[in-house]
């Protein structure tokens, strides 16, 4: 049996090492411009670490925009660290890259979105498994390049 090419995974490790680039440049030198980001991520994901308050209030989902004001922009292979204003209070949020759901600066058009496959055992019966032939099954945890039609002008 030969080995197929995964490119499902390394498309997801190139726009997370996307993501990685641009956030150590805006560390090292600041939002250029208009650019800014809106960052959903998945508060479920482990080793996304943010107050309480923020997962109560968002215990599946949260985005985030990096723009005004941010500081202690920290970021490393795995993730970031970011201090975020919410309504007066600074707050320190780690990020980790997989817990990224998708990644917008709509200064320039520009956008990507992580599909997860989460898959339960239960699904299972919904497929029919009559064909058993060798196709592979797809990566999970793809990432997919997304139209930016709705932020056009």
């Amino acid at each position: 049996m030969s080995r197929g090419i995964d490119y499902g995974s390394l498309m997801h490790r190139a726009m997370r090492g996307l993501i990685q680039s641009v956030l150590e440049d805006v560390a090292a030198n600041g939002l250029p411009g208009d650019h800014h980001f809106f960052i959903t991520l998945n508060t479920r994901v482990e080793g996304v670490e943010i107050a309480d308050w923020l997962r109560e209030r968002y215990p599946e989902e949260l985005t985030i925009v990096v723009q005004n004001w941010f500081d202690n922009l920290i970021v490393d292979e795995n993730g970031f660290e970011i201090t975020l204003n919410f309504g007066d209070n600074p707050e320190a949020l780690k990020i980790p890259f997989d817990a990224v759901l998708t990644f917008v600066d709509p200064s320039v058009e520009f956008g990507l979105r992580f599909e997860s496959h989460e898959h339960d055992d239960d699904d299972d019966e919904d497929f029919d498994d009559e064909d058993d032939d060798d196709t592979p099954e797809p990566p999970r945890g793809a990432a997919e390049v997304v139209s930016l039609d709705k932020w056009r002008k």
